[in-house]
Order: structure tokens, then C-alpha cells, then sequence
């Protein structure tokens, strides 16, 4: 796993050479990891029955595109014991087309690979509907940008966790938990300076569990504000849930977790 440290020897190496030279710097080159990207979301109104999870491999720092696992046996099991296999269809995409969503049913991930067991369990998060989308024009620190708030009623009896996706021609994602807001309506925020009229945003709300919101958390205090996606280069490594039961030095990357997700697309006025 590359450090910030090297990070900055290589940033500050670069500033002191000539911008007219190429410079590749010999770096110090980790294992390669596994990255296990199971996110099971069942949209409100759909059987949930489509999921998708998908496995790759980490790369070098000079490279870009991360190795796809194509030869993974995936399955994932209900607490009653029902098997659901993922098979692989292509680029480390695995699919299975009969998934069983039960809000609060505990799940467990079972992934074998080159004869190494990953495995996770957590529970599928219910999450509340979204009330209605406000549109204001004072965003942004200079107050000149348009931003969006997709409101939502906070369940009183429960202790609860939210993950907001605002899908343009990025991703956006906030994170809230209830300590002060309970049974309350409140909202979820999104502002940029590239919203302009007639775009399409999709506006996502979905359930998760005090452990993925930790997660997150700890992801995005280390990536900061310079966006990257999350199994990116940090400087210190944050494991997931998923552990690695023949070889648990062998850890990958990755998180599994399932969410009820409640979604609208808004069109910007």
C-alpha cells in the first residue's frame, strides 16, 4: 500500500525538476489486493430480485485500470439458509437474478478465491421515503449557486443511518446519522457550481448500518476534498467488514452491506 509520504517525496520531487521532462519515480510496489465492491440495494417498488457485485484487484501507482477477477465463486446466504450465487458475466461484474430482500434479514457474503474464503455478514437497512425536492439559489460560499435539498422524515423510534447519492454527471455523496434529528424532517444537501437549468439529477436516499457510516466516515475524513473514489490510495489503509478467514493478514478492500433505497430524479429549474 503506497503512504502519503511517498506521496509527497513524489509531488515534491516533480515541482523541483523541469515541467518540459518526463520523470517516472521507482516507488516501492505492495501486493496486490483484493477489492470486493458488494453493495446490495433494493429500490423501493422493485422485487430486488437484480444484484450485481463485482471483484477486482488493486494496481501499481502508475497505472491506471485495476485487474478484473473473473474465476471467484460468490455466493451470498440468508439467515434461513437460502443460496444465492452470483455468476460471473464480465470486467469482474458478477450477477444473480433471484436475490431475496427482507428488510432487517441478516445476510453473509461467502467469496472463494485461489483457494483463500473471504467472508462478511450484515443486515439488510430499511430507510424512510423521501418527502419532496427544494431548490434554492443562494448555494455555495458566495451564496451564487444553485443547490438542491431532498427532504425526508427521520423514524422516531429507531436509531438510524443514511447514505445520499446525487448522480449528474458525477457522484456525490453525503452521509447523516440522527443523534440530533430524530423524528425530525430534515434533508439532504447537494450544491455545485456545475448545476445549471434542465440538468438531471438523480437523488438517492438509502438505509445503512452504524458500521458503514463509520466506515465512510473514516473514508472520507482520509480522502479530504479532493474527491477519488473509495478504494483509492489514502494514507493509512481502512479495512471493510470483509475479512479473510484462511489468510487474515491476506485482507481485502471493499465492504459488503445492503440498503433499502428510496430514489426520484429531479429536473433543475
Amino acid at each position: 500500500m503506497k503512504t502519503y509520504l511517498k506521496f509527497i517525496v513524489l509531488l515534491s520531487s516533480l515541482i523541483l525538476i523541469s515541467c518540459e521532462e518526463v520523470v517516472s519515480i521507482p516507488l516501492e510496489e505492495s501486493e496486490p489486493r483484493l477489492v470486493i465492491d458488494a453493495s446490495i440495494e433494493w429500490f423501493k417498488g422493485t422485487e430486488g430480485n437484480n444484484q450485481i457485485i463485482k471483484i477486482s484487484r488493486t494496481s501499481s501507482f502508475y497505472e491506471e485500470n485495476t485487474e478484473s477477477i473473473e474465476d471467484a465463486q460468490v455466493r451470498i446466504f440468508s439467515e434461513n439458509g437460502t443460496e444465492f450465487k452470483f455468476l460471473h458475466q464480465q470486467d469482474g461484474i458478477y450477477i444473480n437474478n433471484n436475490f431475496q430482500p427482507v428488510l432487517n434479514g441478516t445476510y453473509e457474503l461467502e467469496v472463494n478465491l485461489d483457494g483463500e474464503l473471504y467472508t462478511a455478514t450484515e443486515t439488510l437497512i430499511p430507510v424512510t421515503s423521501l418527502d419532496y425536492i427544494e431548490q434554492l439559489e443562494n448555494g455555495g460560499f458566495a451564496g451564487d449557486e444553485i443547490e438542491i435539498k431532498a427532504f425526508y422524515t427521520d423514524p422516531v423510534s429507531t436509531e438510524d443511518y443514511y447514505l445520499f447519492e446525487f448522480i449528474d454527471e458525477d457522484i456525490s455523496l453525503e452521509i447523516y446519522e440522527d443523534e440530533f434529528t430524530n423524528g425530525n424532517q430534515i434533508f439532504g444537501y447537494y450544491s455545485t457550481e456545475d448545476i445549471e437549468p434542465d440538468d438531471e439529477i438523480e437523488i438517492q436516499i438509502q438505509g445503512i448500518s452504524k458500521s458503514y457510516y463509520e466506515f465512510l466516515f473514516i473514508l472520507r475524513s482520509q480522502l479530504g476534498t479532493e474527491g477519488g473514489g473509495p478504494f483509492e490510495t489514502m494514507p493509512a489503509t481502512v479495512k471493510g467488514n470483509i475479512i479473510n478467514k484462511t489468510n487474515p493478514d491476506n485482507y481485502p478492500f471493499g465492504y459488503f452491506r445492503l440498503s433499502e433505497v428510496d430514489s426520484t430524479l429531479y429536473i433543475v429549474e
